[in-house]
Formats: C-alpha cells, sequence, structure tokens
C-alpha cells in the first residue's frame, strides 16, 4: 500500500493547488518543496490574473495577501536618453475576473501552500526531491526525498522550469537556449503615498503594470518591468539567453544598473530601500518546448510543463500554473477513484487543459517566440524612431516648422516600408 494517494512536488502556484484539489477530495497528499518555506525559491515580476484563481478560492480576494490592484497598463520604448509611453486604464480592468492584482511570491505562495494544508495536505519543506521511484514496468510509484523514499499513488510534478525530474518522468529534453530566458529583479521599499504619486494611481490600492522596451536590454531581444506594490516596487528585466550570450551586449546585471539609472526609471525608485535581489530562468517557448504532461502515474504542470507565454505587451505564466493545478488535483482525485493512474487513467487532465484557456492560448500564440526572437527592429530601430517623430512634433528651436508628412516620411524611409510590412505582417501572424 502507498504512503500517500498523491506526491506533488513544489509549492509554487501550480503545486499547491493541486495538492489543494486533491486534499479538499479526501485524497492523503504530501506536498513537498526544496525551499525552507513556500516561495522560498520562486520569483515573478509579479502579477496574478485573477479569473483562474478565482475559479478555485471564489473569495480569495478577502484573504490573499495581495498588493495591489492594477488599474493602469503602460509600455514604454526607450533610448538611453528618451522614453514613450503609452498609458491605458479602463474600468473593465476593474470587473471581477477580468482583474489582476500585483504579487510577491513569498506570502503570496505562503498563502497558497496554507490553504491546502488546511484542506488537509501534509507538507514538507527544505528538502529536494532528485529522483523518482519506478516500479519494475517502469511507472513512477513515489520519490526519493533525502535519505527517504516515500510512495504514492500518483505524482505531480511542479518543480519549476530548471525542473530536475521531467527528464526521468516522461523523457522531457533540455529547451534550447533561444527558447529559455533569464529574469533578474530588485524590490525597492518606499513609502505607499509616494508609490501612488509616482505611478500616479488614484489611491494606495491601486497600481501599475510598466513593461519597457529598447535600451532596458540595450536592444537584444527581452525588456524590463516595473510592477507598484503596496509598498515597494518590483524592478526589473527578462532577457532572451542567447540574445545576451550572442548579441554581444552587456552581461544582464549591468543592464539592470543600467536600467535603474536611466531618468524614467530612476524618478521612480529614487530613496527606495533595496531589500530583495532575485533571478530566475523564465520559458519563452510556450508550446514549442512543453513535454508530455501524462505518463504512466505522473502528471507535470506549471513552468515545469512550460506554461508560460511572453507577447511583449503581456507576461503571462501563474493564471496557466494556478488552472493546470486545478485541473492536475481534480483529474488525479477522480483517477485514484477509478483506481487507474497509468498514463491512459491520467489523460483526462490532457483533455481538460485541451479544452480550457491553457492550452488554446498556448496554442494560439506557438508561432510568437520565434517572431519576437527575430523581431530585432523592435528592440533598436523603432525605440530610435519614436524618439526622431517626438522630437519632430514637440521640440520648438526657432526654425520653420515642417507639416507631419514632410517630417515622418523621411523617418520611416529609414526602417524602409518593406521592412515595416514584413513587421506588421509578422506581428499580425503571430500576436
Amino acid at each position: 500500500m502507498a504512503d500517500f494517494d498523491a506526491i506533488v512536488v513544489g509549492a509554487g502556484c501550480a503545486g499547491s493547488v493541486a495538492a489543494y484539489e486533491l486534499a479538499k477530495a479526501g485524497k492523503s497528499v504530501l506536498l513537498i518543496d526544496r525551499g525552507n518555506f513556500a516561495g522560498a525559491k520562486n520569483m515573478t515580476g509579479g502579477r496574478i490574473y485573477s479569473h483562474s484563481l478565482k475559479e478555485v478560492f471564489p473569495d480569495f480576494e478577502q484573504e490573499a495577501p495581495l498588493e495591489r490592484k492594477v488599474t493602469h497598463e503602460r509600455i514604454s520604448l526607450m533610448t538611453g536618453d528618451s522614453n514613450f509611453t503609452i498609458d491605458f486604464s479602463s474600468n473593465d480592468m476593474l470587473v471581477a475576473g477580468q482583474d489582476s492584482y500585483t504579487v510577491l511570491r513569498a506570502p503570496f505562495d505562503q498563502w497558497l501552500a496554507e490553504k491546502a494544508e488546511e484542506a488537509g495536505a501534509e507538507t514538507i519543506f527544505g528538502i529536494p526531491v532528485e529522483e523518482l521511484v519506478k516500479d519494475d514496468a517502469g511507472k513512477i510509484i513515489g520519490v526519493r526525498a533525502g535519505e527517504d523514499e516515500i510512495t504514492a499513488e500518483v505524482v505531480i510534478l511542479c518543480d519549476g522550469v530548471n525542473s530536475l525530474l521531467t527528464s526521468q518522468a516522461v523523457g522531457a529534453k533540455k529547451p534550447s537556449a533561444d527558447m529559455i530566458a533569464v529574469g533578474i529583479k530588485e524590490v525597492f521599499e518606499l513609502p505607499a503615498s509616494v508609490i501612488t504619486d509616482r505611478c500616479q494611481t488614484n489611491s494606495d490600492d491601486e497600481g501599475t503594470a510598466w513593461l519597457y522596451v529598447g535600451d532596458a536590454t540595450k536592444g537584444s531581444f527581452g525588456g524590463g518591468f516595473l510592477y507598484a506594490n503596496k509598498e515597494s516596487i518590483s524592478l526589473g528585466l527578462v532577457a532572451g539567453i542567447e540574445a545576451v550570450a550572442t548579441g554581444g551586449s552587456e552581461p544582464i546585471y549591468q543592464m539592470l544598473e543600467d536600467f535603474k539609472h536611466h531618468p524614467q526609471v530612476a524618478s521612480i525608485i529614487k530613496d527606495g530601500k533595496l531589500v530583495e535581489h532575485s533571478g530566475h530562468m523564465v520559458p519563452e517557448g510556450g508550446k514549442n518546448i512543453m513535454p508530455e504532461l501524462v505518463g504512466d502515474g505522473v502528471m507535470v504542470a506549471g513552468e515545469a510543463a512550460m506554461m508560460c507565454i511572453n507577447l511583449g505587451y503581456q507576461v503571462r505564466g501563474m493564471d496557466y500554473a494556478v488552472a493546470a493545478g486545478m485541473h492536475a488535483g481534480r483529474c488525479a482525485a477522480a483517477a485514484i477513484d477509478k483506481g487507474d493512474t497509468s498514463k491512459a487513467g491520467l489523460a483526462p487532465y490532457v483533455t481538460a487543459l485541451d479544452n480550457s484557456f491553457v492550452m488554446k492560448d498556448l496554442n494560439n500564440y506557438q508561432k510568437t517566440p520565434f517572431f519576437l526572437e527575430n523581431f530585432s527592429r523592435m528592440f533598436n530601430d523603432y525605440p530610435a524612431l519614436v524618439k526622431k517623430a517626438m522630437n519632430a512634433m514637440f521640440i520648438v528651436d526657432g526654425t520653420p516648422g515642417q507639416p507631419l508628412k514632410s517630417t515622418m516620411m523621411p523617418l520611416l524611409k529609414e526602417v524602409g516600408y518593406m521592412n515595416l510590412l514584413k513587421d506588421v505582417r509578422g506581428a499580425m501572424k503571430a500576436l
């Protein structure tokens, strides 16, 4: 007889939600994480869209450790000495199920793990799982954690993008460098009122999600981000590993230093106290690098399944992880009830994801990583073009003014009309 009905490896969004669903269904479940506490090893920008979380915890707003509700979407095209920002707000962003919140992963992940514990799950922290236990037929029947061998009817892997176990479980191959990015983030403490003023929101409960393209990553594939929390600012960069390694640009830590000192960014974090520095690998290949999601006795969810997309104007992963964890937990519980945790018995999990927004999104945006990786003009030419265009529109120096057509057409010629058409066509296909 197995020690547990289920073992979940990784106490992030996917893992804790899966453990919660299994425990709620009356199953004995063990949640294991190598960090000293839930969230100790997890990093995100960070923002969560509420729709998937609300399906698991309908009243999460009343108890989850949320930071600020996002009321402003901002995107900036930057050069070294200029910044062009689009600022969008809408009452539709405030509607339940359409809203989103900034979060700090340490308190947020601890809350999720506590919800799993309250439902009846057992938790172990500070112990890495480096090996899966298989029976003679090759079915996964448990894990080796430290010196202990713990068995279960089903094992759910939610141990992140750099998973130690998916290759053992489903033969997953290491993604190529062009499909993975590296993220680096710092958190600066500031008074709530100062953050509200600098981010130009209406109250200390409202925040902004801000993405930066261009000089943030020195023209390399990637971008910067800024999220307003209650009493802190999360600031960082995500850059393609291959682009940074082969593009001749400076190291990402130097990019971050320069980014922090850009006039537009420096004014927001001025006098802030640095309280956190973290780094993380980010899967940006989406569907193209996903492993098999089920095997005999095993399921894969969240970043371990590469469930993340970066559209340039939108970055998502946490809502996919929550939804995948929910479906994994529910389908695992049903398979245990039927007494069939083989690959075929766990296949309803794949069907559930296929029918959900998770796989529909990942399928729809399957071409996006290849387009963005080769969209060099977005990270170099277009920020410079916008700077010149805005200078032509707004700088008055006593010389005779020119009609917009006369000033803009030469700028467009610098990029090339065919290049513009090519980029527009590529964006329409990929995004």
